[in-house]
């Protein structure tokens, strides 16, 4: 491990990777809470034309005109989203679907030209659609660095805008925000990301990277600092992980396993999260389910107390799995734990019973009261 990280290129891969993790985690959080996980495909797939625009205004494959090329490409996409939205009957999706094919279209008979065009210098353009993180230098670093910078300063600039929009933009707009050119920013941002990642992920996979930490972030956050936070975490891990894993195997693409290791995060997260969790949510609803077993027995004690006029009632095991089945003597070892029941002896009798206790009384009572108004 030690004589890998010492390898020039991976250090400057795995610099690459943490750079592209802050902006698109932070980014991706916002895209997410926005419902415009589909915009990032749009933007990826759209900054495809502007890739080829920068090659041929260039000359050649120079990176700094490439991405300003896809930046612009990206951003008009993202704004023709909005203008469609806005000015048309088309809803979001139909809008983004317009956009996308349009574009990438564009972008695939550009590209056909460029590589007819220039031969084997236009050849290279083509790993802009998978990435070839191998391929960073260090001046690229810079780029990336500076589009990092200015994307989590304007973030921090617009916070609290950013925040009211992405969750009440109705509310925002009747504070008198200017609501559209606050969701113009975050959209064109969003174009940022995309091409931040433009040399290690490629346009098509970009978009995972984009949406699949704040995915995972969003299963554990309570606040949007929070899932921020988490989000571009996640980002980070996923592409240091995801680096390293393919600098120690020979052949694996570094792009597609940055996006496996950052699914692998969104699959562990639905999975085990508190609250959010399929097994969080699994628990509490099996615990739900024993509680309201054991309330509907206690209801059966109660009822069959007041029908013997007898509030120091003991009901027999036998007669409550009658009513209950299996699922009497659970309830009644909830029950009994919680303080609401005792097992009692009723002489001469054998068989077990149970008495409510004066706590169980006033629970059953409650609970008759409760069903009384719902009725």
């Amino acid at each position: 491990m030690l004589d890998l990280l010492a390898s020039y290129t991976v250090q400057t891969v795995l610099m690459g990777a943490v750079l592209l993790g802050l902006i698109s985690g932070a980014l991706g959080a916002f895209a997410v809470l926005r419902g415009q996980s589909l915009l990032g495909d749009t933007v990826s797939h759209a900054a495809l034309p502007g890739i080829a625009l920068g090659f041929l205004v260039a000359g050649g494959r120079d990176l700094g005109a490439v991405l300003i090329g896809a930046t612009l490409s990206g951003g008009l996409a993202a704004l023709s989203v909005m203008l469609i939205t806005m000015r048309t009957r088309l809803k979001p999706d139909a809008a983004l679907g317009v956009v996308l094919s349009v574009f990438f279209a564009l972008g695939v008979v550009l590209l056909s030209h460029v590589q007819g065009r220039s031969g084997a210098a236009g050849a290279g353009l083509s790993t802009f659609l998978f990435g070839q993180a191998a391929a960073t230098l260090r001046s690229d670093l810079w780029m990336m660095g500076g589009l990092a910078g200015f994307a989590l300063g304007l973030i921090a600039l617009i916070w609290k805008e950013a925040k009211l929009v992405s969750f009440d933009p109705d509310y925002a707009r009747a504070l008198g925000l200017p609501v559209a050119r606050v969701q113009a920013v975050l959209t064109v941002m969003v174009a940022l990301a995309i091409v931040a990642g433009l040399q290690m992920v490629g346009v098509i996979l970009m978009v995972a990277l984009l949406i699949a930490p704040a995915a995972a972030a969003r299963q554990w956050a309570r606040s949007l600092a929070g899932m921020v936070g988490l989000s571009m975490g996640f980002a980070v891990a996923a592409g240091v992980i995801g680096a390293l894993i393919s600098a120690s195997a020979r052949g694996l693409a570094t792009g597609p396993v940055i996006v496996l290791v950052a699914t692998a995060f969104v699959l562990i997260s639905l999975a085990f999260a508190p609250e959010r969790g399929l097994l969080a949510r699994a628990l509490a609803r099996r615990a739900r389910t024993r509680s309201l077993r054991a309330d509907q027995v206690l209801g059966t004690i109660h009822a069959l107390a007041r029908s013997h006029d007898d509030p120091a009632y003991k009901a027999e095991l036998g007669m409550l799995r009658t009513r209950h089945r299996a699922a009497a003597r659970p309830a009644l070892q909830r029950l009994t734990a919680r303080g609401l029941v005792r097992e009692v002896a009723h002489p001469p009798e054998t068989t077990p019973h149970w008495q409510m206790t004066p706590e169980g009384r006033a629970r059953a009572a409650m609970l008759e009261q409760g069903t009384a108004r719902d009725d």
